[in-house]
């Protein structure tokens, strides 16, 4: 087992776990006057019995870039807490949400934004597409994981490693760094989800031409395109890469850690990963209320739900996440054993640069790396 990272050490053995309590308020009748003739009342019994007034119902429309296991797990327990909201969460890559709430600024259909890397939300946050919310948890997560006008606060942390098919390729085989990947051995292996619709690929890509010089793109530029030329394809979404790789189409790919390990362990796919030794780029995997959300209490219980301490501790041993709140101390085995090194970025520099960067390599480099 590798130690934790002192950094890494240093924010897990800080942690204290504590619950976080909601109040539930509960709504009550009352019992109604009568002006009926007396003749025509009902027996006293049932006349002086109160009716129970039903709460009214919330509506809460929720844009999410959560794999479905996530959804699934966390959407039944809200529901059991909060009975009063209905909820239609509708799923999509995190650039794909950005780009929507954007284009609804003037009237937004959604309430809330559930999982949105870093960059994605501080560019909403500029773009003033998201409301300043103060949460009851809000002193439990560390200023470098919120926006310091509570327009969006991270959930989760998430590695992003080198993922591999375990049963084609063995792990001595597999590439340990990132460089490795642009060996010509691994030429026409490597499978990658489209960049552009998902924050995650966004994340990697830019952090790729950060790492060489974010004051000249263009050297990050030619390791993409030669990373491009290894490629075989690019997958539309998840859910076609998880098939891809697991037919052995391709073997090598480049995704986040929580979502490897949830196709791993839970849908019990052959996929393994390689956590790079020079480091990872650490992404903040956040949340957020939508500008001018239509149904703002409904998000804002679901808000506090996502982030309670119970939720958090259990989501991190049974779906592998990475909590950021600073006081949840029972740590999982799987996480113990994994050591938390950080590539070094400014996500300020990279949030600026992501759409400038990600169009030029749209446009110049995607299918254009072998020639």
């Amino acid at each position: 087992m590798k130690k934790l990272s002192k950094k890494s050490s240093a924010w897990l053995t800080g942690l204290v776990l504590s619950t976080v309590a909601l109040t539930v308020t509960a709504c009550g009748g009352s019992v109604p006057s009568s002006t009926q003739n007396p003749a025509s009342v009902k027996p006293a019994v049932e006349s002086q019995k109160p009716s129970e007034k039903p709460a009214e119902k919330q509506k809460l429309v929720i844009y999410t870039a959560r794999d479905k296991n996530v959804v699934d797990e966390i959407m039944p327990k809200f529901k059991a807490k909060h009975p009063e909201v209905e909820a239609e969460v509708l799923t999509m890559g995190a650039q794909q949400i950005l780009e929507r709430v954007r284009g609804e600024k003037a009237n937004a259909q959604a309430d809330f934004w559930w999982g949105g890397t870093q960059s994605g939300l501080m560019t909403a946050a500029n773009e003033g597409l998201l409301e300043s919310v103060k949460p009851s948890f809000a002193d439990k997560v560390p200023a470098l994981y919120k926006d310091a006008q509570d327009r969006w606060y991270g959930e989760m942390l998430l590695p992003e490693v080198i993922m591999y098919n375990s049963k084609a390729m063995k792990k001595e085989d597999a590439p340990k760094d990132w460089d490795d990947l642009l060996d010509p051995k691994y030429k026409g292996k490597i499978i990658i989800r489209g960049v552009l619709a998902s924050g995650t690929m966004r994340t990697i890509y830019s952090s790729m031409i950060f790492r060489q010089d974010p004051a000249d793109p263009k050297k990050g530029y030619e390791w993409l395109k030669k990373l491009d030329a290894n490629t075989k394809e690019y997958a539309q979404d998840p859910t076609n890469l998880y098939l891809k790789l697991a037919r052995e189409e391709g073997t090598l790919s480049l995704w986040n850690l929580q979502d490897i390990m949830i196709q791993k362990e839970l849908q019990k796919q052959p996929f393994d990963f390689i956590y790079p030794t020079s480091g990872a780029p650490i992404l903040v995997d956040g949340v957020g209320v939508v500008k001018g959300a239509k149904n703002m209490d409904a998000a804002k219980k679901f808000y506090e739900f996502l982030f309670e301490s119970n939720l958090r501790t259990e989501l991190a041993e049974k779906l592998f996440q990475i909590p950021t709140r600073t006081d949840i101390t029972t740590l999982p085995a799987w996480l113990k054993g994994l050591e938390l090194k950080p590539m070094q970025i400014d996500w300020k520099v990279m949030a600026d640069k992501e759409k400038e960067w990600m169009q030029y390599w749209d446009e110049s480099i995607k299918g254009k790396g072998s020639k």
